[in-house]
């Protein structure tokens, strides 16, 4: 399925701060995946002769404050990546989920309530149409990318995201900024000593307090780069093998 890009968009005051432009939603943008991953799971991707791309990955928002500080450190760094979101966040947060898609970063679905349990096939559904339903309807968008909350691949949700032709996308590398004892230098090194070419990596910016990771994630951009990584989306990745 061949990617969708952006139309223009018009401006409008953004009602978080009446001094910015809020971007209105974009309409007819589609985070597709290829064939091959449509119906999958993926950890990460070898792209193409080894080039050393990476894939940061963002779960659980929009969050009040935590988003929009995540977002100026990615455009500070001109820098993108694949946010998850949690329908009921973005319910709350919408004009954060605009900014997000506005700002050129590719979104996936992380279910309604973020459940980890068991669920009949009717929950499971609902759980991913109703976040799906809630993307399009506030930011114009389609996606098929999907993560189910806490990795849980047995539960219903991946396979109910599957028969839809979703990718289930995975990790291979985690910051493990969900630790409550961890210092911000250790989702650093975690991440800097672990990357590796198609590497798709775990943070967060919502589902609790997570000033650590915003306090880590310049580092953690900084020493990539000095490792001669380039940044890419989700969508961006699965197109290089």
């Amino acid at each position: 399925m061949p990617q969708v890009l952006p139309v223009p968009i018009n401006q409008t005051t953004n009602p978080i701060n009446p001094n910015s432009k809020q971007l209105n939603q974009v309409e007819n943008l589609t985070f597709s995946v290829p064939i091959k991953y449509q119906g999958k799971t993926v950890y990460h991707v070898q792209p193409n002769n080894s080039e050393k791309v990476i894939a940061l990955t963002i779960d659980d928002g929009p969050w009040k404050n935590t988003t929009s500080q995540v977002l100026d450190i990615l455009k500070e760094n001109q820098i993108k990546v694949t946010f998850f979101w949690v329908g009921q966040e973005l319910q709350q947060y919408p004009d954060l989920a605009k900014r997000e898609v506005a700002e050129g970063h590719a979104v996936g679905n992380h279910t309604w309530h973020h459940w980890y349990r068991q669920m009949d096939e009717a929950t499971a559904r609902n759980e991913i149409e109703r976040t799906a339903n809630l993307i399009y309807k506030t930011t114009g968008v389609k996606t098929y990318l999907f993560r189910p909350p806490g990795g849980f691949l047995n539960n219903g949700l991946a396979a109910y995201a599957k028969s839809q032709k979703n990718a289930v996308v995975m990790w291979s590398l985690t910051s493990a900024d969900t630790d409550p004892h961890a210092k911000p230098q250790a989702f650093v090194n975690n991440v800097l000593k672990g990357a590796k070419p198609g590497a798709i990596v775990l943070m967060h910016d919502g589902g609790g307090n997570h000033q650590r990771t915003v306090e880590a994630l310049p580092q953690i951009i900084s020493g990539l780069k000095q490792q001669g990584y380039r940044f890419v989306t989700v969508p961006e990745l699965l197109k290089m093998n």
